[in-house]
């Protein structure tokens, strides 16, 4: 579990095939390691890593065909900078919002535009995920926890701190950059809860106006 808050940003440093999977070894910059044990997590750019091996500053984990397709690390290059998140501990002050390092789809930077220090996107999300994205609600963008200001359609605006954009990757983001995105987990899970018992039975589309109607939410 993570909480979104960037810790460190480190660069891919070595990238090796195995197969239809890839490992790779993240330079951890300023990373501290010495508490990170083999099969701990890392959150790399959003995406939940298990530690397969542990340099001084380094680390390699291995990764998947289904992550490959489901984020933007089909496209990584060495030398590319990531945004770097230990798994939380119970000590932990709660930061950001609930993480799961689960990416959900890749999105695309739209627009960029500096608004005095701050620098505000426009970000568009997988049309399957728009119903997930609020205003005011949180969304996980290469793993930076981040508020939604303003939705249109698939698309959402961000408005990004000066703070935001020294410690993590994001001020180098420019239209068509491709981001990880993971919505936020408790509307994935209230969407299967209002599946109710039909969640059981049959594959379901998703929440529907009659299904909203039927639990009590619509008058």
């Amino acid at each position: 579990m993570f909480t979104g808050i960037i810790e460190a940003v480190g660069k891919v440093a070595k990238i090796t095939p195995t197969g239809k999977d890839i490992s790779l070894t993240i330079d951890s910059q300023g990373l501290d390691l010495s508490d990170v044990k083999l099969g701990d997590s890392i959150a790399t750019n959003g995406v939940c890593l298990t530690v397969t091996s542990l340099g001084p500053r380094s680390y390699s984990a291995d990764l998947s065909v289904e992550t490959l397709k489901l984020t933007s690390f089909a496209d990584a290059s060495v030398g590319s900078s990531v945004n770097l998140e230990k798994a939380m501990q119970a000590s932990t002050r709660f930061g950001g919002h609930i993480v799961s390092g689960h990416v959900d789809g890749v999105g695309e930077i739209i627009s960029r535009q500096e608004l005095g220090r701050a620098i505000e996107f426009w970000v568009k999300c997988p049309p399957a995920l728009a119903k997930y994205v609020a205003h005011k609600g949180s969304i996980t963008v290469d793993g930076i926890s981040l508020t939604v200001n303003e939705v249109n359609g698939a698309e959402f605006k961000l408005t990004i701190v000066p703070h935001t954009s020294d410690e993590t990757t994001i001020t180098r983001f420019v239209a068509g950059t491709k981001v990880n995105l993971e919505v936020d987990v408790i509307a994935r899970y209230l969407e299967r809860l209002l599946q109710g018992d039909s969640a059981a039975e049959k594959a379901s589309s998703g929440v529907t106006m009659s299904l909203l109607a039927e639990s009590g939410f619509l008058k």
